[in-house]
């Protein structure tokens, strides 16, 4: 029983044009219940910000989050998996990277995203199924 990305992965996800405000882009991270955007087109995007971009390079130096956009602040180096990378892809490349996120493409496209948050919910629920069935395999045949 292998989990893959594929599996996993949250394809409702924040994406928003790099010329919007922060200001903008706060309230549609609150809206919709995320920590982050993706910059860009769904499918072809050109950066990420997060609630930690928003808070380090906007609030903490004083800048006027409703003229700066999420252009300016977002980070480029974008960190993908394959969908058919396995869990402990997944959760290595996180590790390694250092991010909570992980776009996911298929086909060179992104598809959605793996959060930190999403990884330790079914990797929960990965344990206690291989667990069972380690369980099963190992109960008396008589």
């Amino acid at each position: 029983m292998v989990l893959y990305a594929k599996d996993i992965v949250e394809m409702d996800f924040l994406s928003l044009p790099p010329e919007t405000t922060v200001l903008e882009g706060a309230k549609a991270m609150k809206g919709s219940r995320h920590g982050f955007a993706v910059v860009g087109a769904p499918n072809r995007p050109e950066g990420i910000v997060t609630e930690w971009d928003v808070l380090s390079k906007v609030v903490a130096e004083g800048r006027d989050a409703r003229t700066m956009t999420l252009g300016e602040i977002m980070s480029k180096d974008l960190v993908s998996i394959d969908a058919e990378a396995g869990l402990s892809m997944v959760s290595q490349t996180m590790a390694e990277k250092g991010v909570r996120r992980l776009l996911v493409k298929q086909g060179g496209e992104v598809v959605g995203v793996i959060t930190a948050k999403t990884m330790l919910e079914h990797l929960n629920d990965y344990v206690d199924k291989v667990s069972a069935q380690i369980g099963r395999l190992q109960a008396p045949w008589f």
